[in-house]
């Protein structure tokens, strides 16, 4: 298979717009084959997403309201790595502020791209165990509610499409294997 943009070479980049998810901009490509064209690309600093597992199994999930999509999906803690800012920082960050426990053991589940259409966003996934008790602090921009499930209903409510966010699904279903070689 012939990877057209492998050797893709990038000319030229106008800055449209810089905000709190990342920098937006159009991007004119030399095509191996010689041809030019323009691509709308959004650079995002990447970010980090936790299955947070409880000592009985359960699973810390969040119902969170996403405005871009008019709804209040079931999603599991993650946020957009800060400056400078490590991997296995981030996610332990993330998962205490949004849910109030501390993972005592993090396994990487590897990770995904969102949207590689026009986005270079990269999520790397964790598993979270032996959770103790910390500190929560949601920013003000965020509306969200931590609740627990059955692992096996999280895992049922992604397949069900049900829980739609795609991280999580994904996730879940990541975490479903590594999990029980833990258990």
């Amino acid at each position: 298979m012939t990877h057209l943009f492998a050797d893709a070479k990038r000319l030229a980049r106008r800055e449209l717009w810089q905000g709190s998810v990342g920098r937006f901009g159009e991007e004119d490509i030399l095509l191996p084959d010689g041809r030019r064209i323009t691509l709308a690309v959004l650079h995002h600093p990447g970010a980090c997403a936790v299955v947070p597992i409880l000592s009985d199994g359960q699973v810390l999930m969040l119902r969170q309201y996403r405005y871009a999509v008019g709804e209040t999906l079931w999603e599991i803690p993650a946020g957009k790595l800060d400056p400078g800012e490590s991997l296995e920082s981030c996610a332990r960050r993330e998962l205490e502020e949004e849910t109030g426990y501390r993972a005592g053991r993090l396994l990487s589940l590897g990770s995904i791209v969102t949207t590689p259409g026009f986005c270079d966003e990269r999520i790397h996934l964790y598993l979270a165990c032996e959770l103790q008790p910390g500190q929560r602090a949601l920013s003000a921009n965020e509306s969200l509610e931590c609740t627990t499930l059955s692992f096996e209903r999280a895992i049922e409510l992604a397949h069900s499409g049900e829980i739609s966010d795609a991280k999580t699904a994904i996730a879940l279903w990541r975490a479903q294997k590594a999990y029980a070689a833990l258990v």
